[in-house]
């Protein structure tokens, strides 16, 4: 079991010798198993889970009253959910093949070393937590419902994948699993993390960090801390970001750009949730929840050896996948009227009326700086607006000056030619379609994709309409 980690249910010991259950009690706490609850009596098992929902259950054989066998048919058939692991002095084959037949989830003799109670333990808790979290999951992707629509309202968007994505979050929120957001730079990455936290209930802080530039021994000391006299200057102890979010939330952004050796670091440490402060012997433990981000292609990075192997399949248990906003250009609406909103109040302006052209425009624009870009375009215009109608002109600079150079491997950087070339005449009337066509046929608008005047583009089009 991870140490510091704690089942999220108590984990149930039956048996009736008292100091057989406390002997194995200290096995469990000494591994950081602590949530327990201690039977001796088992008359009184059924109706303790009829009142308390419990993670696995250790059960003895030979007990008075209701043996343990018997005791077993009657969890399997009320509360099959439950994983049952046999414990018994007998090393009986007969009784352990009619157990397993029974549904026991495994069978051990009370000699077992520690470590194999603990693995066996590990493995059914694992399996119930699994259970718990896809049928938690399957329901709620299914009810296509997000319950707590309040831990999203930092993040506008009406877009299906969005929605799919707010469900996700609900529905792996309370889980203890690391969580790996994706997504390019200005799409909310953070905001995310944000929504995981407040979801989770967790008791602790959000703890940030980006890791963007962090070598090895700053990235150990940032997370990890060190002790008085660990490194020259280090004149006081101090505490890391992984004991900071105890009990919370520890979210690391650009986590792609890590070094080697950093990234075996974080591996262990969201294995074992175990880690040794710099010039520390002792080994500290951290009930933090692990929330990673990024805007590199991982499995790229992956491919060409700067991304251990390992990590990237420890990260995939839960991955957030956020769409860039040309990916969503039907959250346009929202997202102009919100940052207007915001950038007329934050800059104490008067609401200013939107030419009905402006989302036309922001519609033919990729927007490689994804939400972040448009808030700042949206601020920028409003902050140089005069008059009461928004000008459609910083738009048009901010939109020519950030634009994505197509020779760069952009979405759109290469065009397919026929093996037979069209003519220049076909190449151009083509090409003015496409651009009325993402202009909606304003010509404005369109005049400014092909790089021309509105005038240049009308008397094309007067011409092409007398032919």
């Amino acid at each position: 079991m991870k140490a510091g980690y704690y089942p999220e249910f108590p984990v149930l010991l039956v048996d009736d010798e008292e100091q057989v259950l406390s002997s194995a009690s200290k096995v469990l706490k000494s591994t950081g198993i602590n949530n327990l609850l201690l039977c001796h009596d088992s008359r009184e098992v059924m109706t303790l889970l009829a009142k308390t929902e419990v993670e696995a259950i250790l059960l003895d054989i030979s007990m008075p009253h209701i043996t343990g066998d018997v005791l077993l048919e009657h969890i399997r058939e009320t509360y099959p959910q439950i994983p049952v692991i046999i414990v018994t002095a007998s090393d009986d084959i007969e009784i352990a093949v009619r157990c397993m037949k029974a549904g026991a989830f495994d069978y051990m003799i009370k000699a077992v070393e520690p470590s194999r109670l603990i693995s066996g333990l590990r493995r059914a808790i694992e399996l119930r937590q699994l259970s718990r979290r896809y049928s938690d999951l399957r329901e709620r992707m299914l009810a296509d419902k997000i319950r707590q629509p309040e831990a999203f309202t930092k993040i506008i968007s009406q877009n299906r994948k969005m929605q799919a994505n707010f469900v996700f979050v609900e529905a792996i929120a309370p889980s203890a699993e690391t969580v790996l957001i994706t997504g390019e730079t200005g799409t909310g990455k953070e905001l995310f993390a944000e929504a995981v936290h407040t979801i989770s209930e967790r008791k602790g802080p959000l703890v940030r960090i980006n890791a963007a530039g962090l070598d090895d021994t700053i990235f150990a000391d940032t997370i990890f801390g060190h002790t008085r006299g660990a490194y020259t200057g280090a004149n006081e102890s101090r505490k890391g970001l992984a004991q900071q979010a105890e009990g919370g939330t520890l979210f690391l952004d650009e986590i792609g750009d890590l070094s080697p050796a950093s990234q075996i670091k974080l591996l262990r440490l969201i294995e074992t949730h175990e880690y040794y402060p710099l010039g520390s012997d002792l080994a500290r433990t951290t009930t933090a929840r692990f929330v990673l981000a990024t805007q590199r292609n991982i499995k790229e990075l992956v491919g060409t050896g700067a991304f251990r192997n390992d990590l990237y399949y420890r990260l995939q248990t839960h991955e957030i996948r956020i769409p860039p906003l040309r990916k969503r250009k039907d959250d346009l609406p929202l997202l102009l009227g919100h940052f207007l909103n915001e950038a007329s109040r934050e800059l104490s302006r008067k609401k200013l009326a939107v030419p009905p052209e402006l989302l036309t425009l922001l519609e033919t624009y990729d927007f490689p700086g994804n939400v972040r870009e448009l808030r700042s375009m949206i601020f920028n215009a409003v902050t140089r607006q005069k008059e009461k109608m928004l000008s459609l002109k910083p738009f048009r600079e901010a939109m020519s000056r950030d634009s994505i150079d197509l020779s760069e491997g952009s979405e759109r950087g290469s065009i397919d030619f026929p093996e037979r070339l069209p003519t220049i005449k076909d190449m151009t009337e083509n090409l003015i379609e496409e651009a009325l066509l993402r202009a909606k046929n304003n010509q404005a608008i369109a005049a400014g994709l092909l790089g021309i005047t509105p005038q240049a583009l009308s008397k094309r089009l007067s011409r092409k309409q007398e032919k």
